[in-house]
């Protein structure tokens, strides 16, 4: 398609615009042609009809065919044409004047009889051999005196009209053809100067780089029509340019993360190859590099996990999850982890979610080990389940270290460790709330954390009712954590 239709839109759009203006022009032109040739045409048919009733009131004005048969020169300089016919006959006989310079052959006709006028219908058109049509009119007409009948027949060749009209079609094509080009010119020229802005904004984002992202497009010169196109590519920069710097800080603080462990194991292997060393020394170096090897199994699982449930494609599975019965199983699997902390759980639970119940577990599991983690020994970790019209929430509990409000935001970003989580040694790779928010988009829900009391945290997921159902408009009334 490309090598039959020229590149340039500006070359396309002067084409079409001469094209459109070749058939606007050539279909009105045809138009005014044929309403021209009606017009000629219906104007000689009343001439012609006129000079017969003229001539059919001169013969009723003679007081015998003897007073003018022998004048044909007359009848002839009569007709201002010189090819023009005229028949004076008697029924039966020949023609008693016979004016007919080119020799046209006369045809049958129905001549209109004595005493009724003559009209547009009693014309007739023939077409001789040379193509040029020929009109012709018939009416019988009487002498003073009551003589004889008489047939005057008149009839004209469309010679000069038909060369007027082609004269005219030939005009009409020059007009159509030169309409064609100078639309196509003018469409050509106002494109290229209407386009400009395009060339600059192409310009402009010829500029645009990963080290230049803070450029963005000026809307204030630009046409209207352009203005939305521009606000959204700016839009678009935005975005991109944030996703870029969230990239940046991904990859620093993987870098951060996985350089702390690979640390300790370079640093351990060599001090222990430092020196021969007893066996039982060898066993505790192996012992220590495999928990780092651990811990960066466990980033690895939650980077790609991240990346897996992100960019997928299709609609997660979902069922009914029974909140109490969910809840429970999760605080007795995790009832070893916080008796180590003197912690105990506390479960209050009813109604049911509609959720995918595996990613359901992984986010709720995240959110109490984190409990666990940082909450105060010796408290209580609350585990709430509800179901409402809009539809379900979990909910978790600790008390602990409050959580600044500047903090708050930034819980759910990837590998950020609040103060509570950076001033004491744990297994967080900074990437469990990450996934609790993936989780949760995922599903079309929300995550969020509030602290209700000064050492209150309060976790909470909402998951929306059925296939989301009304949840956006629920969510618009009970925006927030814990309202």
């Amino acid at each position: 398609m490309s090598r039959r239709w020229p590149a340039s839109l500006i070359t396309r759009t002067a084409l079409l615009s001469g094209l459109a203006a070749c058939l606007i022009t050539g279909s009105l032109g045809g138009y005014l042609f044929q309403s021209a040739r009606r017009s000629i045409e219906e104007n000689t048919d009343r001439l012609l009809v006129a000079r017969v009733e003229h001539f059919r009131r001169v013969v009723a004005d003679m007081p015998s065919i003897a007073d003018f048969a022998g004048r044909p020169v007359l009848f002839e300089s009569m007709l201002g044409a010189e090819r023009d016919v005229l028949l004076f006959q008697r029924a039966g006989d020949a023609p008693f004047i016979r004016v007919n310079p080119a020799g046209l052959p006369v045809p049958e006709l129905a001549a209109t009889p004595f005493g009724r006028i003559t009209g547009m219908a009693d014309v007739t058109r023939t077409s001789p051999p040379d193509g040029v049509p020929v009109h012709w009119v018939a009416a019988v007409t009487r002498t003073a005196a009551g003589g004889e009948p008489i047939t005057v027949i008149a009839g004209h060749p469309m010679y000069r009209e038909i060369g007027m009209l082609e004269a005219y079609g030939e005009r009409v094509i020059l007009a159509t053809l030169g309409g064609m080009l100078v639309s196509a010119l003018l469409a050509f020229l106002l494109l290229r100067g209407g386009l400009r802005p395009l060339g600059r904004l192409a310009a402009r984002a010829g500029e645009i780089n990963p080290i230049t992202l803070a450029v963005r497009f000026d809307e204030t010169r630009l046409p209207s029509e352009l203005r939305a196109m521009t606000g959204a590519f700016n839009a678009m920069l935005e975005r991109i340019a944030a996703g870029y710097q969230r990239l940046n800080q991904f990859s620093a603080d993987l870098a951060h993360e996985i350089r702390t462990p690979l640390g300790a194991l370079i640093g351990q292997t060599q001090v222990t190859l430092g020196q021969p060393r007893q066996p039982a020394e060898y066993r505790d170096v192996l012992a220590s590099n495999l928990e780092e090897f651990g811990r960066l199994r466990a980033i690895t699982e939650n980077i790609l996990f991240l990346a897996r449930i992100e960019h997928t494609e299709r609609e997660i599975e979902r069922s009914p999850i029974d909140l109490d019965a969910e809840l429970r199983k999760i605080a007795d699997y995790f009832d070893g982890l916080a008796d180590e902390r003197s912690m105990r759980f506390e479960v209050s639970a009813a109604g049911a979610a509609w959720a995918n119940p595996q990613l359901c577990q992984r986010a709720v599991n995240n959110l109490v080990i984190n409990a666990v983690r940082y909450g105060r020994e010796g408290t209580t970790v609350r585990l709430i389940g509800r179901q409402d019209a809009c539809g379900a929430s979990i909910i978790v509990e600790n008390r602990g270290v409050p959580i600044p409000d500047d903090q708050r935001d930034r819980l759910f970003d990837r590998f950020y460790r609040g103060d509570a989580a950076r001033s004491r040694p744990t297994e967080s790779n900074g990437l469990g709330l990450a996934i609790v928010k993936t989780i949760m988009t995922l599903h079309g829900g929300t995550a969020g954390v509030a602290c209700r009391e000064p050492d209150l945290i309060r976790f909470e997921l909402r998951f929306p009712a059925g296939l989301a159902g009304n949840y956006r408009e629920c969510a618009r009334s009970a925006q927030g954590v814990g309202a």
